[in-house]
């Protein structure tokens, strides 16, 4: 056999293999046809029960933005008794790594259990002395999906979820990565804006179980007790539901939670995410309730503004559908908006670490919080307002008017747009 007749079989080869992977992690998109009477803020039950969790009352929650946040993270890591445990996708080398770093290291030596799950691809810049001091100090500490023979099937599956349980009492989730990046206010373009939640209550056992299906399926180990499980009574009036689960053959929870909420809508759709890539499932969703008198706007970085501008020109390919259909479109260009925040009517917020696109909603492991209050809602609408003030609104005309390299650029990102 000539060496034609090898390379074509390898290709084969190569060809089975790419379409097993991709098979594996296939998953079905939900059919957006939502029949309801109800207000969304009747609706906790149904849609934590959609996204496989259970709506839990009685929780209190803080809002904590930019560098800010990470002055009560490390005051709380530094307060642990008992546990730490903290997940992360993006951790670069800088003064915030030391510093969190630093606090993980002196609970691991006060005798606190400490467990870090790093993504393996986002925090490959992690120093090699600074993983071995954590664990000289006592931390435990894993990669999720580390390069290797065994992971091939899921190297595109990343951890991108981001929170900390402290003590199995109180809880963090939200954007925050650990770069020297989302220090500061969001004053210029080197600093980034971004918010996360702190929570009390017992949705901190849900958070804590999202933390444990990802730290048992790398370390096989499992943790019980009060240390991580304690008793956890109602501090407040707040009812919140955790949607971070992925099924086989069926849509992830985080999927089915975003595309719920815009067809349940009545009054208003407020999103702001930092990568925002909407399939056309998504879109007429968000048509549909423009249509029936919903108020719906989004919020983004430009591509002057965002760390991945070629995740920009990927979303700039839907753009004239979404406003011709009323969807009015706005574009933050001083700094990366990496909030990923949702309101609904007024009352429904969603939170958490999920983007606005096929990555975060078919592939990565995520979390988003679904959180029933009015006066959350209000802080996070407040929050759109004053980013938006200084936001350049993207009008339809003018859109249509953008040059012939942009509109090549935008198709060329979109084909991408899985991988980004």
């Amino acid at each position: 056999m000539d060496s034609r007749f090898w390379l074509w079989l390898s290709f084969a080869l190569i060809a089975v293999l790419l379409l097993v992977i991709y098979s594996i992690r296939w998953h079905r998109s939900p059919q957006l046809q939502v029949d309801t009477e109800c207000g969304i803020d009747k609706l906790m039950p149904s849609l934590s029960g959609l996204s496989l969790g259970t709506s839990v009352e009685g929780n209190r929650v803080e809002v904590l933005e930019n560098g800010a946040f990470f002055d009560k993270l490390v005051e709380r890591i530094l307060a642990a008794e008992k546990s730490v445990h903290f997940e992360t996708f993006l951790w670069k080398p800088g003064r915030l790594a030391d510093r969190v770093a630093d606090a993980f290291m002196d609970r691991a030596r006060a005798g606190v259990a400490v467990r870090i799950l790093l993504d393996a691809q986002g925090s490959k810049t992690i120093e090699n002395d600074k993983v071995e001091r954590l664990r000289e100090a006592g931390c435990k500490l894993k990669f999720f999906h580390k390069r290797s023979f065994y992971t091939i099937g899921v190297l595109n599956d990343r951890d991108h979820r981001k929170l900390c349980i402290v003590d199995g009492k109180e809880a963090f989730v939200g954007g925050h990565c650990i770069t020297d990046d989302w220090l500061g206010n969001a004053e210029d373009h080197k600093h980034n804006a971004d918010v996360s939640v702190w929570l009390h209550g017992p949705i901190v056992h849900t958070v804590q179980g999202a933390f444990s299906e990802n730290w048992a399926g790398e370390s096989g180990e499992l943790f019980i007790g009060d240390d991580f499980f304690p008793v956890l009574h109602k501090v407040g009036d707040t009812p919140i539901h955790a949607a971070y689960a992925k099924p086989e053959n069926s849509a992830p929870a985080v999927k089915i939670l975003h595309h719920t909420v815009l067809c349940v809508a009545r009054k208003k759709i407020w999103i702001q995410n930092p990568y925002f890539i909407p399939k056309a499932e998504a879109i007429k969703a968000m048509a549909a309730a423009v249509k029936r008198g919903v108020d719906v706007r989004v919020l983004m970085p430009s591509t002057s503004g965002s760390d991945s501008p070629m995740v920009q020109h990927a979303g700039h390919r839907h753009f004239e559908t979404m406003l011709k259909a009323g969807v009015r479109l706005f574009e933050y260009p001083h700094t990366l908006l990496h909030h990923k925040l949702l309101t609904v009517d007024g009352c429904w917020c969603g939170v958490g670490s999920t983007n606005f696109d096929d990555r975060s909603f078919d592939t990565n492991d995520e979390i988003t919080l679904g959180i029933l209050d009015e006066k959350l809602a209000a802080q996070f609408d407040g929050i759109f307002e004053k980013y938006v003030a200084r936001a350049r609104e993207v009008k339809l005309e003018e859109w249509r008017r953008r040059g012939v390299l942009h509109k090549v650029h935008d198709n060329l990102a979109y084909l991408l747009k899985d991988l980004l």
